[in-house]
């Protein structure tokens, strides 16, 4: 849904809650937290039925949100049950860094459901989201709506937004990297270097906990499926009031771009590490290709 200020905003969205309140669907709203406040204002006693969300906390990973909102509602509702839900996990006030993750999480979210009864409005601001945003919104959504209007894409194309996006991860210029390669024997010399660094850059003990889990898991799993041995980096950006990052490099192929945005069905043991993964990091960006995958996380400070 591209919308021009408040009040299209409020016309889509409530009219989108109200018809599916009205037929007895569960209904969930995550956007960010400003306009969370007037869609729960022009809800008025509505509200009370349906579950909002702030999508800066709960969306600030992009890759969260699949596992950690979209199917955590879905699948909380009694099977085949259709559900509605207003997701936006774009807006102007997402980085540069984070948007390659957005919109694959965009292009993504019809896989993520399939065979599923759900209904899912994305709105976009089109006065404030550049031009390239607006056409990657034609590209990763089959159905879009404009002035009140709905029409099929003409530009769909999911999996291509999603290879397209599939960037290297370029070194950040002015930082100073530990680095440290690992294998089998040295899992535990990798987590303790992590902790270390970690801890020299100020991250707050909570945090660094987080971040050892997320190190484990991605070390193992290099060792596991990607090759035996990978190299293991972690650096500070932005000063105190930025992150600490780590980042897993391997011989391995991530071959399923779902990985880790899936929620694991519980009778199956494993296949959680890159979901911890980004349940726990505030933002997590990976790389594949021929050459091997790339798993970056950051961590605020």
């Amino acid at each position: 849904m591209f919308y021009r200020g408040t009040r299209e905003y409020l016309d889509g969205t409530l009219r989108f809650v109200r018809e599916g309140l009205a037929v007895g669907e569960p209904v969930a709203v995550a956007v960010p937290r400003e306009n969370l406040r007037l869609v729960r204002d022009g809800l008025g006693g509505d509200a009370d039925g349906v579950r909002l969300l702030d999508m800066q906390e709960v969306g600030r990973n992009p890759g969260r949100i699949i596992p950690g909102v979209l199917r955590a509602f879905a699948d909380a509702q009694a099977p085949g049950r259709r559900v509605r839900i207003v997701g936006e996990p774009i807006w102007a006030g997402r980085s540069s860094v984070e948007y390659p993750a957005c919109v694959q999480h965009e292009a993504l979210i019809n896989a993520a459901f399939e065979g599923r009864t759900v209904t899912i409005l994305c709105p976009y601001d089109v006065r404030r989201l550049d031009g390239q945003v607006l056409a990657d919104a034609h590209a990763t959504h089959p159905t879009v709506i404009r002035d009140g209007r709905s029409a099929d894409s003409e530009a769909y194309a999911p999996q291509t937004v999603v290879a397209r996006y599939n960037e290297p991860l370029a070194a950040v210029p002015g930082v100073k990297a530990v680095s440290f390669p690992f294998d089998g024997g040295t899992l535990a010399e990798a987590r303790h270097r992590a902790a270390d660094e970690a801890g020299r850059l100020g991250l707050a003990a909570a945090r660094t906990r987080d971040l050892l889990l997320v190190v484990a898991e991605l070390t193992t799993n290099s060792v596991v499926h990607g090759g035996g041995r990978g190299v293991l980096r972690v650096w500070g950006e932005g000063g105190t009031e930025g992150a600490v990052v780590c980042e897993v490099r391997d011989a391995g192929v991530l071959a399923d771009p779902l990985a880790g945005r899936r929620p694991a069905p519980p009778e199956r043991p494993g296949g959680r590490g890159l979901l911890l993964v980004n349940l726990v990091a505030d933002l997590v960006r990976t790389h594949t290709g021929g050459a091997g995958t790339t798993v970056r996380c950051w961590f605020g400070r």
